[in-house]
């Protein structure tokens, strides 16, 4: 009877919640959706609407027949495979979802077919909980019931977000392409149907081999799949990709248009881009529209000719890392580019403070000091050779007045001390978030990165150490301070959430050597009367980007300056020379900053007495340790009290390196350690059947060093059972009669050729052998080609 009633009651919630779900079906269609509430982006003070995202701003729809077979074609072969098979719920994909969910502890993404996709994004419910997806995939089936799959498909193409502002397939073919989605084709399909599954990573504006990328993977599933040819293939996937400058939609968005654009995408990476257009949101954000306005006139003081170089500019507030102007461009109807968040280049010594930050958190003092010469640092498969731009060199010096005088010698030599991975650590945690290869030039700034992670950075060392991230959006530039719900009245507050990430005291040191840049060094013309200033000048070697960034205690700015369509020299713009760091640069920060209204009483922290000793260390085995006074290459550092390696290293007295020798024959090995001067000890082990005896297989030490004249032991192969003969051109029956006495078996095969006489072999001759070792024969049939 409990089993009737269970049964029963389990058959009464399907039905309801079915025709729940089916009453839900008609308002899912994109044309019925028209009470849409206009989502308000306001300026910092609430009160100035920097723009109105309406539900149908960025979306056009359009019917079937106005979308490209061929884009249809690659948003199913790269999003749903199985389209036109399942009935809108792909059981494979949801086990997958699911043992997904199992393994996070949580509810992922994953798994959804292109109905449910589209449910989702029509649907304004959007958690992240089981309840949802249940019903998501209960909607799901029900349209498949009542929609043909080609008013699925067209209802997905017109509501997904393609980037740039761009929502529905017909926007994104006039953002990207400035044709209709009916005109699409091959490849200009593959890239837009890449871009949904993460409009920020495969941006081709932005991150253009990740772009390239990614279309190469949408072809590659449609020439599976037998969608496309093989020539198809190899000619769309050499087509360029849109030029960045032509990217757009028509129209600007307010005062801050290249601002808004990025905090658009903020949202829809947050919210979803149903709530974005016309979910009734009301954003106040960071910006702040008097200091918008006074970089546009510092840039456009300083750099009047307008075939000349460009300049982006990023303001940030230290204290709660709020972004306070963002000028990513000249005419934003002309190109939606942001230069200050999407473009991406060399910093140049501009990065050395993020070196010296990696550096003192490792206990290393500013005081040490290093040689300023030409060096060549091992690299591992190759040499660095560094030199410093203008040829001179300061000698010894200590790295705080290598800092101001920016010298490179240095600071390579401080790269090598660290590693480049360090480097890439604190990068990321200073606020960088672009990937970054941990190659030696790092210390020199050889990495991409925007002037907005630049200006991050800074500010997280003008804040004490204190990354800034943001409640709502985590580890990101807070430029939304408040997000309104207009159905719920809900208020999502991105309030200030400071992470310690530079150990207390470093950052205040690091803001004192950065004083001396601007007051002594190669940042003077950033110099301010009266008010206190920290930062620094970069300039990459062929003068094609320059860059300062600085601070004072209530504001870090960062400014670029260089072509924005290609990497060029500025050899002679300013003034005949060359465009560096102290020149242009410095003088649109200090243009700006001399507008800007600060408290005059403020001043910064002064660093705490963090004492400190120097040491003899060398670097054994990836790590420092002390030197115990036979070390050959030790260095001086100077490190911080309590810092500092504790083991000391097992250098020998008249130390030599141990060579590696393993792979050597036996009277190689023996002169390659008579050279360092070091003897050799042999031992011999029985070689493996198939290799070639007389070989060092193995050595102790394997590394590191001894004293002269020391000895090595020396692991050589030898055969223990004789050697493989050449049986090549004897007869099958001798080589038969010489196997069963070598105890060894054959496994012939026959060819055109003298009969019985052997043609190859394998292994070769030479080897070692071993009872019920297996010798491949190829033996002449007696017939001839």
């Amino acid at each position: 009877m409990l089993a009737v009633l269970l049964v029963a009651a389990g058959l009464s919630f399907t039905f309801g919640l079915v025709r729940a779900v089916a009453s839900e079906v008609p308002a899912l269609d994109p044309a019925a959706q028209r009470s849409d509430v206009d989502t308000v982006v306001y300026a910092s003070n609430g009160r100035s609407v920097l723009a109105v995202l309406r539900g149908d701003e960025s979306r056009v729809l359009v019917k079937t027949e106005d979308i490209a077979p061929i884009m249809r074609q690659a948003i199913v072969s790269v999003e749903d495979q199985r389209f036109y098979e399942h009935n809108g719920v792909d059981v494979r994909g949801i086990a997958r979802a699911l043992w997904q969910d199992v393994q996070q502890q949580g509810i992922v993404e994953g798994g959804s077919t292109i109905t449910q996709q589209f449910v989702k994004n029509a649907y304004i419910r959007n958690e992240k909980t089981l309840a949802r997806k249940v019903r998501e995939a209960a909607l799901a089936w029900q349209l498949e019931q009542r929609w043909s799959k080609d008013r699925i498909l067209t209802a997905y193409l017109n509501t997904i977000y393609f980037g740039h502002g761009a929502y529905g397939v017909q926007q994104a073919a006039r953002a990207y392409f400035k044709k209709s989605a009916k005109e699409l084709r091959l490849a200009e399909s593959a890239l837009l149907a890449g871009i949904p599954a993460d409009p920020t990573l495969y941006d081709p504006a932005a991150n253009p081999r990740n772009a390239t990328a990614r279309r190469r993977h949408v072809l590659s599933l449609m020439l599976e799949q037998g969608k496309i040819t093989p020539r198809q293939f190899e000619r769309a996937d050499k087509v360029p990709l849109p030029v960045p400058e032509d990217i757009r939609l028509p129209g600007t968005r307010g005062a801050a248009p290249y601002f808004v654009n990025y905090v658009k995408d903020e949202l829809i990476a947050e919210y979803g881009a149903g709530r974005v257009f016309g979910g009734g949101l009301r954003v106040r954000t960071t910006i702040d529209l008097k200091l918008q306005l006074k970089a546009r006139a510092a840039i456009e003081k300083i750099l009047r000719n307008p075939d000349g170089p460009a300049a982006a500019l990023v303001a940030i507030d230290p204290r709660d890392g709020a972004v306070k102007a963002m000028f990513g461009g000249r005419n934003f109807r002309e190109s939606e580019f942001n230069l200050a968040a999407q473009a991406k280049r060399q910093p140049g010594s501009a990065f050395k403070p993020i070196v010296l930050a990696t550096a003192m958190n490792e206990g290393i003092s500013p005081v040490t000091e290093l040689e300023s010469k030409p060096v060549s640092i091992d690299a591992g498969d190759r040499v660095w050779r560094v030199t410093n731009y203008d040829k001179t060199y300061l000698g010894r010096t200590s790295l705080s007045r290598a800092m101001v005088s920016s010298d490179n010698s240095v600071y390579a030599q401080l790269t090598d001390v660290v590693g480049p991975k360090a480097i890439v650590k604190t990068s990321h945690a200073l606020g960088i978030r672009s990937r970054l290869a941990p190659y030696f030039s790092i210390g020199l700034g050889s990495v991409a990165v925007s002037p907005l992670e630049m200006a991050r950075a800074y500010a997280t060392l003008a804040n004490e150490g204190r990354r800034v991230d943001g409640s709502v959006f985590g580890n990101r530039p807070r430029v939304v301070d408040t997000v309104e719900r207009f159905r719920s009245s809900r208020v999502d507050r991105n309030t200030p959430v400071p992470k310690q990430v530079v150990k207390e005291g470093h950052a205040e040191l690091l803001t004192e050597i950065l004083e001396g840049v601007v007051r002594s060094g190669t940042g003077r013309r950033a110099a301010i009367s009266g008010r206190e200033v920290a930062g620094k000048t970069g300039t990459t070697d062929n003068y094609g980007d320059a860059w300062f960034v600085g601070y004072t205690p209530e504001l870090v700015v960062a400014v670029w300056v260089g072509y924005p369509d290609a990497l060029r020299p500025m050899l002679t713009e300013f003034n005949g020379e060359e465009v560096a760091g102290g020149t242009f640069p410095a003088l649109i920060w200090k243009e700006f900053m001399e507008q800007v209204e600060e408290d005059d009483s403020r001043s910064f922290d002064a660093p705490p007495y963090l004492g400190g000793s120097s040491r003899w260390v060398v670097k054994r085995d990836g790590r420092w340790q002390l030197d115990n006074g036979y070390c050959r290459g030790a260095r001086l550092i100077a490190y911080f009290s309590g810092d500092g390696p504790d083991s000391e290293a097992d250098c020998k007295p008249n130390e030599v390196s141990v060579p590696l020798v393993v792979g050597m024959t036996e009277a190689g090995a023996a002169a390659e350690l008579a050279a360092q001067p070091l003897g050799a000890k042999v031992v011999y082990r029985p070689a493996k059947a198939g290799a070639l005896p007389g070989l060092v297989v193995d050595q102790e030490p394997r590394r590191g060093g001894l004293s002269a004249n020391d000895e090595v032991t020396v692991v050589v192969s030898k055969a223990r059972y004789g050697l493989l003969p050449n049986f090549v051109g004897s007869s099958l029956a001798d080589v038969q009669r010489e196997a069963k006495r070598l105890k060894i078996r054959l496994r012939p095969r026959t060819v055109r050729g003298d009969l019985g006489t052997v043609l190859r072999q394998t292994p070769d001759p030479g080897v070692a052998i071993a009872p019920g070792m297996r010798i491949r024969l190829v033996v002449g049939d007696g017939s001839r080609s």
